[in-house]
């Protein structure tokens, strides 16, 4: 065993004491020492690191807000087309009903309950031939608006888009996104490009994504954000602070409105739960009838 493995310092030769004796050579002070080394990071170039990873917080929640709106949508128009007529069915029987009984008692109740039975079945005079599925909480519905640009009318399919169109969806507006403009031309031209992402992945459609991809893929290249100075960083921040508060009230408000609720009993399989309700309510129009019918017998 050596030594050294043994852990005994090494025996010095001539050339070793000859360079003990030598003058020690000045050491560099602590501060030369720290500045020869990895310069701190500046505290600009942090704050635009947190930036930067606000920004890409915020996208994601707003895509997340954006899918779940369309889903919302969706099953709103899906739920009214395919569900309406059953629901203006039960409304009926439910007159004819109050009115069967009304007619049989003649007590002024019963003749009250009929009347305010068959006022829910009667629209207004003149307003539903006006507005009919033409105006939602917006202004225009999207079938009234394609009509007025004579646009083709595209109805969705299903309440939720395919895995493809989601993803494609997902690309479009990381890569796309209006926050990520660095002036306002650019801003500009992001917005109007998203606002037909949003339109296409609204219906689901997949082959309009996929142009659209190669679209923005053939853009112009986008430069590298320049370095801001602290207060516009921060003022930044602020600003996606904000926007952050604006989309989560939004959320909230998709999710305790009814038809977010409904999609929340069904999250996995929203399309499903539009069949099990048409079920239900089809139950329900049958239970209704045979009651009219022992009433009118």
């Amino acid at each position: 065993m050596t030594h050294e493995a043994a852990g005994v310092p090494p025996t010095r030769n001539d050339d070793d004491r000859q360079d003990d004796d030598r003058p020690a050579e000045p050491q560099p002070a602590p501060e030369a020492a720290a500045a020869a080394g990895d310069a701190a990071p500046r505290p600009e170039a942090r704050l635009a690191k947190a930036v930067q990873a606000a920004e890409q917080a915020l996208i994601e929640f707003e895509i997340a807000v954006e899918t779940f709106r369309v889903e919302v949508e969706n099953f709103s128009r899906l739920h009214h087309q395919k569900l309406g007529p059953m629901y203006a069915r039960l409304d009926e029987l439910d007159a004819q009903i109050a009115e069967a009984r009304a007619a049989k008692t003649g007590d002024p109740e019963d003749l009250r309950k009929a009347k305010e039975a068959r006022d829910i079945v009667m629209p207004m005079p003149g307003v539903d031939e006006l507005f009919h599925d033409w105006m939602d909480g917006d202004g225009l519905s999207p079938e009234a608006s394609a009509m007025l640009t004579e646009q083709p009318v595209r109805p969705p399919k299903r309440v939720r888009p395919s895995e493809e169109a989601r993803k494609l969806y997902r690309e479009l507006a990381r890569k796309a996104h209006p926050d990520l403009a660095q002036d306002e031309p650019e801003r500009e031209r992001r917005d109007e490009f998203i606002t037909r992402v949003n339109a296409a992945y609204g219906r689901g459609d997949v082959e309009l994504l996929k142009e659209l991809a190669a679209e923005w893929a053939a853009g112009p290249a986008q430069p590298l954000a320049p370095l801001s100075e602290s207060e516009e960083l921060y003022a930044r921040l602020e600003w996606l602070s904000r926007r952050k508060e604006l989309l989560t009230v939004l959320a909230k408000e998709l999710e305790d409105g009814a038809i977010g609720s409904m999609l929340r009993m069904a999250p996995d399989d929203p399309d499903q739960l539009l069949e099990d309700i048409g079920e239900q309510l089809l139950g329900e129009v049958s239970r209704r009838e045979a009651e009219l019918a022992e009433l009118v017998q």
